[in-house]
C-alpha cells in the first residue's frame, strides 16, 4: 500500500503547531507555545517540518486542519492557509473539530481508560470556554458549545469530570474542594493529536469543499477599540 503522509495544522489556541503523519502515526511535529506566532510562524515551521523528515509538498495526500472552535485569527489563518496549499498541490482538505482532536490527544497522553466524563475546554475570555462532553470510550455526548462556567455547573455527585485544555486552568481555584471535577493541568494543543483522525477521514474520503469550506468559529466575532492609556 502506498504510504498516506498528511500535512496537519493546529492554530485554534495560542499554540502554533504543525505535524506530519505517516498512515496515521506522527512521525514529526513542531509545536509552539507563545503569543502571535500564526501569522509569522506558521510557513515557516512547515518547510522546517518537512525539511526535517526530507520530504517535500509533492509528497503530501492531504492537509488537515483543526477547524475549530478556537480564536478567530488563530482558525483564519490555519484554515487559509491550509486551503492555499489544498489548492495549489491539488490535494484534499481535511477539517477536524478541534474539541475532538483534544479528546483524541488526552486519550493518547493518559494511556489508560478514561474514568471520568471528559471536557476539553478552549478559553473564550472571562468565565467562559468552548467545550463538548464525551465519555469514557470518546462518543460524544453532548455537542460543541460556549458555555459560562461556576461553582454550579457540576453537580457534586458521583459522576466524575475531567476539564483539560486552554479553558480548564483558570477553574482550579473554583472547582478545588469539589471530588469529582479533576483538572488536567497545562495540557498544550498539539498538531499531533489530529494524526488518528485525519487518516480515518482520508480513509473515508471525508473531505472538506475548498470553496465553501470555512472555520468553525462557534461565535461572530467582535471586534474591541483598545482603551486609551
Amino acid at each position: 500500500m502506498e504510504d498516506i503522509y498528511i500535512l496537519q495544522i493546529e492554530t485554534a489556541t495560542p499554540v502554533c503547531a504543525v505535524a506530519l503523519s505517516k498512515n496515521g502515526k506522527t512521525i514529526a511535529t513542531i509545536d509552539a507555545d507563545e503569543p502571535n506566532l500564526h501569522a509569522s510562524h506558521l510557513t515557516v515551521f512547515i518547510d522546517k517540518l518537512l525539511a526535517d523528515v526530507q520530504k517535500s509538498l509533492a509528497d503530501l495526500a492531504a492537509v488537515a486542519v483543526s477547524m475549530g472552535p478556537g480564536s478567530y485569527t488563530g482558525l483564519r489563518i490555519g484554515v487559509s492557509t491550509a486551503k492555499g496549499l489544498c489548492y495549489g498541490l491539488g490535494i484534499p482538505l481535511i477539517g477536524i473539530n478541534t474539541l475532538d482532536a483534544m479528546f483524541n490527544g488526552l486519550a493518547s497522553e493518559i494511556k489508560q481508560p478514561l474514568q471520568a466524563i471528559a471536557m476539553p475546554m478552549i478559553d473564550a475570555r472571562r468565565m467562559e470556554v468552548y467545550t463538548a462532553m464525551y465519555d469514557q470510550h470518546g462518543d460524544k455526548i453532548a455537542d460543541t458549545t460556549a458555555q459560562i462556567i461556576d461553582a454550579e455547573s457540576f453537580p457534586n455527585t458521583t459522576t466524575e469530570y475531567m476539564l483539560f485544555g486552554s479553558g480548564a486552568d483558570k477553574f482550579i481555584p473554583l472547582f478545588e474542594n469539589q471530588s469529582n471535577v479533576h483538572i488536567q493541568p497545562e495540557f498544550k494543543n498539539s498538531a499531533s493529536f489530529l494524526s488518528k483522525l485525519a487518516f480515518e477521514r482520508y480513509e473515508s474520503q471525508a473531505f472538506e469543499d475548498l470553496v465553501y469550506f470555512e472555520p468553525f468559529y462557534l461565535k461572530d466575532f467582535i471586534a474591541t477599540v483598545a482603551k486609551k492609556r
